[in-house]
């Protein structure tokens, strides 16, 4: 029996197996037939509409074509719009740029202001008629009849341009422009382009022509910090937009285009030759006639003379930057958009840095090929007190101190020295100076001589190139690429400083072939005068309300300070950088009765010329060079770099308790600036005498005058019977050439060892 039953059940599962299969097999069976018919189906339905020979290529074929490449294009077109819509994921974005901030110095003085204040602007129907038939006959003569793209102007001006060779017209509607004025940059980019078209039908298909017209001319730039043409009547006529005749209006729709090269407070024959485009503008789009415009042509508008007006254009464009990005972390139920922020700027070391930038290069920048510079100005803090972006704000907008990137050469190598301060190194610590190698690349010393046995502190001092390198390979230990290892420290370190920028990895990073930013730079080098703690580069101290009520405070509100470095390595670098402008090659940078150190930088073929150093109270980087990257005349940073850091830095101590510098010593107060040599009779303080000289290079004639000169008072020695006594070499801040020689030679130089007392 116990055999019979598993037999039974055997049995019983291998037919209800075979079952199974076979109910299978008939459904796919039947599954494929019914696919079969319906297939047969379909194929003699589909006969019907067949169509051969010619008619087939002529029509079948390419709308069968048009509709593939028509769906290729339409997910292409999403994939484009992504990051487009992207910028609208806000549900406040019509608010995002209506952002009105009054600016206030430190001590609560006005000093500007930046953005526009939607909810109390002119109604578009208070606007002069001549106003908006100027814009529209300039900007977009089919504003009211596209959809957002004006496909027959785009084409039109790609007609134009080819035609001249170069950009005669603008392709952007008004929708265009203000897309861009909304939500994206001005860089010229095809991505930008793309962006800029998607949002434009974007913002079409949400707001009327006329609200997007109201907020176009309410948003756009329109120079000398202006934004909207009510702001600019005011700028520049000291009046309402309501009240603009049609000289005037012109001239304000005239800078749509280009208002920093059309501002008529900079350029104003500029302006009216603009604004005279614009009426025959007006002429050539039926809008006006030729007999209605001759007034206006033959009275040009004229501007308010505002020369003598100096605001802090770059550091306000920064703070409002810097306010943008604050106002987006408040909370999403905070509406208010009218804000008065106190800065951490004083407008006396604004002036100053303003004064010494200008003075310099007005009266060496030829000499010395170089036409830009940028510095700023920062307590130990991060609280920027003094910023200048470029040599004119008016001529160019770009912050050179902000948004350029430079090498910084030598001024680099205290992140080095620093690391291996960290790594077990001291001041005192001796490095061979000779001949190293990464690869194919081997670094030389200026005049590419070698000093031998030296100790950190002498190869800071003498800004020896080799030294940095083959500390860099130290720090790398046992790995299998030292020097690589040793590289990734540096820029860790350097993070730790506060250093944003890139720093690729190059053999070359140690001596300062990476690039930098002023502002990063200058505030990065506070770490070493407090006392190893960095801070974060800032501008606003305090947002209140229009109606004054606190909203944000930066003692309060703003990141901490953090430790970066031991302050033990702080106070040593102190003591080692000291050395670099009492007998190194920053001596044009010392302050009177005030510690200082700091570092200068002199990039290949003198492209760069800086110098960062800081006191016990304040940090400062000065830059020098060329926007086009031009060599400049052999300018180092141990020269107008140099000189130009101690004209600022000698007004921003006027008056000021000098504070100890840990490593350097302590210093003594300087005098009220009433009694200041370096103060003019209003007060405002100006740059000392000294200047630093023509570049350090003589010309032939120049050799043989001193050969001439040399022999004539060795005739006059022995005429009189006695040996031709030397020259009296003068001071650091003569402009003589003796010291000019001593001062101005490149950061890198290896010069000779100090003697020993």
């Amino acid at each position: 029996m116990r055999n019979i039953v598993p037999a039974e059940w055997k049995k019983k599962i291998r037919h209800w197996m075979l079952d199974f299969d076979a109910r299978i097999d008939s459904t796919l069976f039947s599954t494929g037939k019914g696919a079969r018919e319906l297939y047969e189906r379909y194929s003699t339905f589909m006969d019907r509409f067949y169509v051969g020979r010619w008619k087939r290529w002529v029509f079948i074929e390419p709308l069968s074509e048009a509709a593939t490449i028509g769906l290729g294009g339409m997910i292409l077109m999403l994939a484009l719009a992504i990051p487009a819509f992207r910028e609208t994921a806000d549900d406040d974005w019509l608010k995002k740029s209506d952002l009105a901030v009054s600016f206030l110095d430190r001590y609560g003085n006005p000093i500007g202001s930046r953005g526009i204040k939607h909810n109390d602007s002119i109604p578009l129907e208070d606007f002069p008629d001549n106003l908006i038939k100027a814009t529209l006959a300039t900007e977009d003569r089919r504003f009211y009849d596209h959809f957002g793209i004006d496909i027959a102007g785009t084409a039109r001006a790609l007609v134009t341009n080819a035609q001249a060779g170069g950009v005669r017209q603008g392709g952007s509607s008004i929708t265009q422009q203000l897309a861009k004025n909304l939500f994206l940059s001005n860089e010229r980019t095809i991505e930008r382009k793309v962006n800029e078209a998607f949002l434009a039908i974007w913002l079409e298909t949400r707001l009327s022509k006329n609200e997007i017209l109201k907020l176009y001319l309410d948003r756009a730039y329109m120079g000398g910090g202006t934004f909207g043409v009510d702001g600019a009547a005011h700028f520049y006529f000291n009046k309402s937009v309501r009240d603009v005749n049609l000289a005037e209006a012109a001239m304000l729709a005239g800078l749509f285009k280009a208002p920093t090269k059309f501002a008529p407070h900079i350029n104003l024959p500029a302006a009216r030759a603009r604004a005279n485009v614009v009426l025959d503008n007006l002429v050539d789009a039926g809008f006006m006639t030729e007999g209605q415009v001759f007034g206006a042509r033959r009275n040009p508008a004229t501007a308010v003379d505002r020369r003598d007006e100096n605001s802090p254009n770059y550091y306000l464009d920064w703070a409002f930057d810097e306010m943008r990005k604050l106002v987006d972390t408040f909370p999403k139920s905070y509406t208010e958009r009218v804000f008065v922020v106190r800065t951490a700027i004083d407008m006396n070391v604004q002036r100053a840095a303003e004064e010494a930038i200008e003075n310099q290069l007005r009266q060496f920048g030829r000499d010395y090929h170089a036409t830009q510079a940028a510095t700023v100005v920062s307590d130990l803090d991060g609280g920027v007190r003094a910023m200048v972006g470029g040599r004119d704000y008016g001529a160019s907008q770009f912050n050179r101190a902000t948004d350029a990137y430079r090498q910084p050469g030598s001024s680099f190598k205290p992140y080095v020295y620093t690391t291996a301060l960290l790594n077990g190194f001291k001041p005192t610590s001796i490095i061979v100076d000779g001949p190293v190698c990464i690869g194919n690349w081997c670094p030389q010393n200026y005049g590419h001589s070698y000093s031998g046995a030296v100790t950190l502190t002498q190869a800071i001092t003498r800004s020896i190139n080799v030294v940095p390198v083959k500390l860099s390979i130290a720090l790398g230990g046992k790995s299998p690429n030292p020097a690589k290892a040793g590289r990734a420290k540096i820029v860790e370190v350097a993070r730790r400083f506060g250093i944003k920028a890139p720093l690729p990895d190059t053999p070359s990073l140690p001596i300062g072939a990476d690039e930098v930013t002023v502002i990063e730079h200058a505030v990065a080098y506070a770490t070493f005068p407090n006392k190893g703690k960095a801070v974060t580069p800032h501008s606003v101290l305090e947002v209140r309300t229009g109606a004054g009520d606190l909203v944000w405070r930066w003692d309060r509100d703003g990141p901490k300070p953090r430790q970066a470095i031991p302050a033990s390595v702080a106070s040593d670098m102190a003591g080692m950088m000291s050395h670099v402008v009492s007998e190194g090659t920053a001596r044009r940078a010392t302050l009177d009765g005030i510690p200082t150190a700091g570092k200068t930088g002199t990039t290949n073929a003198y492209r760069d010329a800086w110098f960062v150093g800081y006191t016990g109270n304040f940090t400062c980087a000065v830059w020098y060079g060329n926007d086009d990257y031009s060599p400049t005349n052999r300018m180092t940073g141990g020269s107008l770099p140099a000189q130009t850091w101690h004209d600022i830095m000698v007004a921003a101590h006027q008056g000021v308790e000098i504070k100890e510098l840990a490593g350097v010593g302590m210093g003594t107060k300087l005098p009220a600036p009433a009694a200041s040599p370096f103060v003019a009779a209003n007060g405002a303080p100006k740059p000392p005498e000294s200047k630093p000289g023509p570049p350090p290079v003589l010309t032939k004639r120049g050799a043989d005058i001193l050969v001439q000169v040399e022999k004539m008072l060795d005739d006059a020695a022995k005429t009189a019977g006695e040996p031709p006594k030397p020259l009296k070499p003068v001071s650091s801040t003569s402009v003589a050439f003796p010291d000019s020689f001593a001062a101005a030679r490149p950061d890198n130089a290896a010069t000779p060892a100090p003697r020993k007392n």
